[in-house]
């Protein structure tokens, strides 16, 4: 039951700064609030009972206007897997084209990621003093550009310089949708608004691999960039539309890089949040280990053609979609978040164990298949892993939804661009560098899982200190 007058009230405007009313509380409103916020229904009105833990604020837009903000959300967090995956494919092709190794084509992944990482730790926290937009804005305009000069990049070295900047600008969209999701939603509606938009960004991983595949058969990899491009400019496009601002300036930052720095320290401070992100970040170490290795173990280990790949990846993408889904609308909710997570992690560790069994020779030699079925196994684990660490962590904070936002990316980023690198260590004939860097990311989430976060103590839903 919603806490007096905890009722959000919505602006009959729909502009394109239009978002939360100024009279909006930041306490929040009950879960099935949220659940109808989730879906586009309308707020309820005031009711005066007991007071319970918060659970949503919807933002401005009910209805068909809600739905296409959540699809728009799911746009933005596509970001990354856009970037990454639709270029996946096209990796030894960029070896021959630019006359690389495997280990430095590598590096443009790397490169994209650590922009990306440092990017959200500029912009989350910018995003709290200046509302939601006009950084967003600005850094998708920033990416379009980027992403044109990798099209054109002459050489290796410049391609992964371009593609630092383009990690750099496109971290706006991942890092504020993040916190836009926290601006609207509390508690375990975050976590379902989180898999609903797992729902609309997996579709990335699961549609641009495939594209990148089939434009390898009329064009280069420069091509992938300029359809990279296209997609970056309509995103940016709807974004100036209709994306409303969900920041109103009565609950911005009004200090500079100090008060960011307090904020930051303050989460840091915070040990459930730190383990939270910690947990996410290793887990998504262990994804990014397969989306760096897997072009060349499926290809040129086991002589599957580009066109096989981007299925095979499409596949484990659409496992992860399912999982998440199921997380979503039967979990959350029902079993405890933390318990969730804790099967996530449990499953994930399982799969990586059977991969470097396979992959070290324990079982003879396999073929493609049952290191496949490790991979998918793997993949639709993350499922219940990454969408639960972050709401776990995210509750942890109200008031730096931003800052939060931004450290969680970067985390992630950081520790998967430590692992890109690291599977490509020992060549491209070898799939053992990325079984061993998928037992030990999944080993240490746990470790973290446990040690820090101590799911036990059931502490999650608590705001850690006043961020």
């Amino acid at each position: 039951m919603p806490e007096p007058g905890c009722t959000a009230r919505m602006s009959d405007k729909s502009d394109r700064s239009g978002g939360l009313d100024s009279s909006h509380s930041p306490e929040g409103c009950p879960e099935k609030r949220g659940e109808r916020a989730a879906s586009g229904g309308a707020a309820a009105p005031p009711v005066t009972a007991p007071a319970a833990p918060p659970v949503t604020a919807p933002v401005e837009g009910a209805g068909r206007a809600g739905l296409f903000v959540t699809f728009l959300l799911g746009g933005l967090t596509a970001t990354a897997p856009l970037a990454m995956d639709m270029y996946l494919p096209s990796l030894p092709e960029v070896t021959r084209s630019l006359h690389a190794p495997a280990a430095t084509v590598q590096l443009t992944l790397t490169a994209c990621l650590i922009g990306m990482a440092v990017g959200q730790l500029v912009v989350g926290p910018m995003s709290d003093r200046w509302g939601r937009r006009r950084p967003l804005l600005a850094g998708l305009a920033v990416n379009v550009v980027a992403t044109a000069l990798c099209a054109l990049a002459p050489t290796v070295e410049t391609l992964i310089a371009f593609r630092l900047v383009q990690g750099l600008a496109g971290a706006a969209g991942i890092v504020i949708a993040r916190a836009v999701v926290r601006d609207m939603y509390e508690g375990v509606a975050m976590a379902r608004f989180f898999s609903t938009l797992m729902l609309i960004s997996g579709v990335a991983p699961v549609v641009a691999p495939v594209i990148g595949g089939q434009l390898l058969r009329f064009t280069g990899w420069r091509g992938v960039f300029v359809l990279l491009t296209v997609v970056g400019l309509v995103l940016g496009a709807l974004v100036w539309a209709r994306l409303p601002e969900t920041l109103p300036p009565a609950r911005r930052h009004a200090g500079g890089i100090g008060e960011t720095l307090r904020a930051m320290r303050g989460l840091l401070a915070d040990r459930v949040f730190v383990g939270h992100t910690l947990t996410g970040g290793f887990a998504f170490a262990a994804l990014f280990a397969y989306i760096s290795a897997s072009p060349f173990v499926v290809q040129d280990i086991y002589g599957a053609s580009p066109g096989t790949f981007s299925l095979l990846f499409a596949v484990n993408s659409v496992g992860l979609i399912t999982v998440g889904q199921i997380n979503g609308k039967l979990l959350v909710g029902r079993v405890r978040l933390e318990n969730v997570l804790a099967v996530g992690l449990a499953l994930t560790a399982a799969a990586a164990c059977a991969l470097l069994l396979m992959t070290t020779g324990v079982f003879g030699e396999v073929g493609l298949a049952p290191v496949a079925a490790g991979l998918f196994v793997l993949m639709s684990a993350l499922g219940l892993t990454m969408p639960n660490a972050q709401a776990l962590a995210l509750m942890r904070t109200k008031r730096a939804a931003g800052a939060a936002s931004a450290l969680l990316g970067t985390c992630s980023f950081l520790i998967g661009a430590l692992a890109s690198p690291l599977v490509g260590l020992a060549g491209e004939h070898t799939a053992v560098p990325m079984a061993v860097v998928q037992v030990g990311a999944a080993l240490v989430s746990v470790v973290c899982f446990v040690a820090l976060c101590r799911p036990w103590q059931g502490t999650a839903g608590a705001e850690g200190t006043e961020h």
